[in-house]
């Protein structure tokens, strides 16, 4: 049977998880933007430098002046560069980069999760935005190229809206970072009050296929899918192998997965086992994009968009 996997979030079983836990931002970081220092001007979209702010990694980083060179070693990190409007300072990205789309013309610093450090060094950038899981090893070594290194590794959509903040704040564009995360509380709010009356419906997420992987607790999926209206079947905690007999156990009401993994959704019902999951009998089986379900970024609440339409199509259009 073929094996699905994500381009860069999954690829066997060691990169699966290392690429979904650091794509997702679910490597057990510290709390997004907690202790950020520097105040901004009145009116002005830069904050006043020097700005100091404490990472997702628990790291304190001074900032000493705006950055006019940004490097991006995760795809979520390139969208809330662009989302903050400053494309035009993002001097590399990784292959894995694909949105947006002007984003895969610029100079590549490797892939995610063996970024070339030669290419990085020369790039010359003033700050590097990192994320946890697999990059967490090269931080020092990214530190001794003489630029700043943040780690944005949200947890789950409120760590989303401090990272953003937080990435405001180094990049001198507060002002844009407020106004991305309030349009992206006022999407999220309102997907919530759409399905707040409506009954909760058990569902299961699936990541990688062949074997079959999943997220359970503390994570971001687990997050979307709570904030959509959803109960998670699975009560493990992280990014965890399951297998088919515990999910005809569970018997989800909704079966869920990434495109990248599921594929065609008329598929599964060939699957060894899953003849017997009554989501597939009742055609209750959805494709999620895998960038909007997995990024950490401005794009997210559309993700928990596309959630919450397969969980409460009645309600979310």
């Amino acid at each position: 049977m073929k094996k699905h996997v994500r381009y860069g979030t999954a690829a066997a079983i060691a990169v699966l998880l290392a690429g979904v836990l650091a794509l997702s931002g679910c490597a057990g970081a510290a709390k997004s933007g907690a202790a950020v220092t520097g105040v901004d001007k009145a009116g002005a979209s830069a904050a006043a430098f020097p700005v100091t702010v404490r990472d997702d990694a628990g790291r304190t980083v001074t900032i000493a002046r705006k950055p006019g060179r940004i490097v991006s070693l995760a795809p979520a990190n390139t969208e809330i560069v662009y989302a903050l409007g400053l494309l035009g300072e993002l001097k590399g990205v990784t292959t894995y980069d694909d949105y947006p789309a002007e984003a895969t013309k610029l100079p590549k610093m490797g892939d995610f999760t063996t970024p070339n450090l030669e290419a990085i060094a020369a790039a010359k950038p003033d700050v590097i935005l990192v994320t946890g899981g697999v990059q967490a090893d090269i931080v020092g070594k990214l530190e001794g190229s003489g630029a700043k290194v943040v780690v944005i590794d949200p947890q789950d959509l409120k760590g989303t809206y401090a990272a953003i903040g937080m990435a405001g704040k180094i990049l001198g564009a507060t002002k844009k970072a407020d106004e991305v995360v309030a349009k992206m509380k006022a999407d999220a709010d309102g997907i919530a009050k759409a399905v707040s009356s409506a009954p909760k419906v058990g569902c299961f997420v699936e990541i990688g296929w062949n074997p079959l992987f999943t997220a359970g607790t503390g994570t971001l999926l687990q997050d979307l899918i709570t904030s959509a209206g959803g109960v998670n079947v699975v009560k493990q905690k992280g990014y965890v192998g399951y297998s088919v007999e515990q999910l005809v156990t569970d018997q989800p009401a909704v079966y869920l997965g990434t495109k990248s993994s599921i594929g065609d959704v008329g598929a599964l019902a060939s699957r060894p086992g899953y003849s017997g999951l009554n989501a597939i009998k009742d055609g209750k089986v959805f494709s999620l994009d895998d960038n909007l379900v997995s990024r950490p970024g401005p794009r997210i609440v559309e993700g928990m968009r596309q959630i919450a339409k397969a969980l409460h199509p009645d309600v979310v259009k």
